[in-house]
C-alpha cells in the first residue's frame, strides 16, 4: 500500500506542476493574433470566433501549448496516463480480465486521441501523435498479455483437474 500512495504521490505533483507550466506556456496565445484561427478550438466550439484576447477560452492555452512548447503538455499526458493505470491496477489487480478489459479501452482511446493530433502541422503535434500511438499499442499489448496468460492458466488448470 505504501507503494501505491509514494507513486500516486510523486505522479500528481508531477502532474500538478507540469499543468501549471504548460497553462503559463500557453498564454502566450494572447500575444498572437493570427494564431487563435488555428488553436482556438474549445472557444470556437463555445462562442464562435475569436476577437479579443478576453474570449479565449482557458482550455485552448493547453492547445497553444502541446503546439508550440510540448514538452510541459507531454508531461502532463504521460504522468495522468501512469495515473490512470495505476489507480485501473490497483482496483482491478483481483479480476485480470477486468484489467485485461480497462487497458484495452484505455488503448482505445489513445489511438482516438492520437487520430485527433494525425493531421497536426506543427512539431508538437507529431510528438502527441507518437506518444499516443506509442502508449495505445502499449496498453492493449499489456491487455492481450494479460487475457492470454489467463487464458493459458484455465486451459492447465483444466487438463490438470
Amino acid at each position: 500500500m505504501i507503494r501505491f500512495v509514494i507513486q500516486f504521490s510523486v505522479s500528481i505533483t508531477l502532474l500538478l506542476f507540469s499543468t501549471a507550466f504548460a497553462w503559463f506556456e500557453g498564454s502566450a496565445i494572447l500575444d498572437n493574433p493570427w494564431e487563435w484561427r488555428y488553436s482556438t478550438p474549445f472557444t470556437q466550439l463555445l462562442y464562435g470566433v475569436v476577437n479579443n484576447p478576453s474570449d479565449i477560452s482557458q482550455l485552448d492555452y493547453f492547445v497553444y501549448a502541446s503546439k508550440f512548447q510540448p514538452t510541459f503538455p507531454i508531461i502532463m499526458i504521460l504522468s495522468s496516463l501512469y495515473l490512470l493505470i495505476l489507480i485501473g491496477y490497483n482496483i482491478l489487480k483481483q479480476e485480470k480480465n477486468w484489467l485485461a478489459y480497462y487497458l484495452t479501452f484505455l488503448g482505445g482511446g489513445l489511438f482516438l486521441f492520437s487520430y485527433f493530433t494525425s493531421n497536426s502541422p506543427t512539431v508538437g503535434g507529431h510528438i502527441l501523435f507518437s506518444i499516443f500511438i506509442i502508449s495505445g499499442l502499449l496498453c492493449v499489448s499489456a491487455a492481450l498479455i494479460i487475457y492470454f496468460h489467463i487464458l493459458n492458466r484455465i486451459k492447465v488448470n483444466k487438463v490438470t483437474n
